[in-house]
């Protein structure tokens, strides 16, 4: 792996720590500066995730005509300006959740275009044979700010008070983008057909994901456990503060020592792909994520966290794990002209979804209860591994496709 994608790599390095922070950071700064109810955090998510729902299509047919770098460096950029808006506001009190969530919202849909293009510009910066250790080494920068943003961003959170912690969030997508502009690879011009029709190539993505054997069950799949993951999300802020009495700190504490887990199957995921296979290790790893969620609701104060800590640990494990070998799986059976759109629709399953989740966790959360929302959610997980179990995957060991 050249120079190129080392730049990309530290691009991407300090960025998701800065998105780790303020992932943390938003539902708190909706609890305790702006005193929210449940339900009310529980849209931070939601209008985080919205843009997927919109725009996640026109994304990817987007991304599909032009060249994937000015998309990286246009979106980091408005991303920082959006976070910025938000510590500002805070200095001069005038802070409201109105702002956060439309701030939020914008964001998320600057950063539907940035992982479109992001996903689709691996694959021209480095040959197939590579991108399962590159999207292993990417994953690491995901799991390492998870469990320093985690820890850092709890602590940031009760040193500075949480709006001001979207200034970290805001300087690290500044960071990212200058490393984007430091790769010297330039893109060749995409090839325009006369009769491209912006519509018609939407329905080619997802025709193509619906039709392939290996992709459709991994989107249903992946869009189950996000529907479960962001239920319990939405109203683990609350849950963790409010029932289990934790401060900002001891919850980015826990998080550290969870999300360990995620560290460790960054650092392995190659090595278990290769020995039982991307299938097996992808079936293996959504199996267990079932449990894992599940096991979240049983959490209490003292000694009972150890039930918290251990399902987060499981459940980051799983994730990267089984986010290395579904990406390489679609670089490597999807034709490189149709990757943006695929990636988009994919991407689509799973973000359209959150939405939905976080408005379904805070009704629930609200009516029902917060641990009983973590007991559903855990439900929902548990019935991910059946989209993988009654397709072809679950008879397959490596996967050979477009790039094979």
């Amino acid at each position: 792996m050249g120079a190129d994608f080392r730049r990309l790599w530290l691009a991407d390095a300090v960025s998701q720590l800065g998105f780790r922070m303020t992932f943390l950071a938003a539902p708190l700064v909706a609890v305790l500066y702006l005193h929210a109810s449940t339900f009310q955090v529980a849209l931070v998510r939601t209008f985080e995730s919205l843009g997927w729902l919109l725009f996640g299509l026109l994304a990817g047919a987007w991304v599909d005509r032009i060249r994937c770098r000015p998309v990286l460096l246009v979106t980091d950029l408005g991303r920082a300006a959006l976070m910025m808006s938000v510590p500002v506001a805070a200095l001069f009190g005038v802070l409201t959740l109105g702002q956060l969530y439309v701030a939020l919202f914008l964001a998320g849909v600057l950063s539907v275009f940035f992982e479109v293009a992001h996903q689709s510009y691996l694959p021209r910066l480095l040959p197939a044979e590579e991108l399962v250790g590159a999207n292993a080494k990417l994953a690491a920068n995901a799991s390492v700010a998870a469990i320093a943003g985690a820890s850092a961003g709890g602590y940031l959170v009760q040193l500075l008070s949480a709006p001001f912690v979207f200034t970290v969030d805001a300087l690290s997508f500044v960071w990212s983008a200058l490393w984007v502009r430091a790769i010297r690879y330039r893109e060749p011009p995409v090839g325009r057909a006369p009769d491209r029709h912006l519509g018609r190539e939407i329905g080619d993505g997802v025709r193509y994901v619906w039709r392939q054997p290996l992709l459709r069950p991994i989107a249903f799949s992946s869009a189950t456990i996000v529907l479960s993951q962001l239920m319990g999300m939405s109203v683990s802020a609350v849950f963790l503060v409010r029932e289990i009495g934790l401060s900002a700190g001891m919850i980015g504490l826990l998080g550290t020592i969870g999300l360990i887990g995620a560290l460790l199957s960054s650092g392995v995921a190659r090595r278990v792909i290769a020995r039982v296979g991307q299938a097996r290790a992808l079936v293996g790893g959504v199996f267990l994520l079932g449990p894992a969620f599940l096991a979240q609701a049983f959490t209490t104060p003292g000694w009972g966290l150890t039930w918290w800590v251990v399902s987060t640990f499981v459940a980051s494990f799983c994730i990267i794990l089984t986010n290395v070998v579904q990406v390489t799986i679609r670089q490597t059976v999807c034709p490189p002209e149709l990757l943006g759109r695929v990636s988009a629709v994919m991407t689509l399953m799973t973000g359209g979804v959150m939405p939905v989740a976080s408005i379904a966790g805070g009704v629930l959360g609200t009516y029902l209860g917060v641990r009983e929302t973590l007991l559903v959610s855990g439900a929902v997980a548990c019935l991910a591994v059946i989209w993988l179990l009654a397709s072809p995957l679950a008879r397959r060991t490596e996967i050979v496709g477009a790039r094979g």
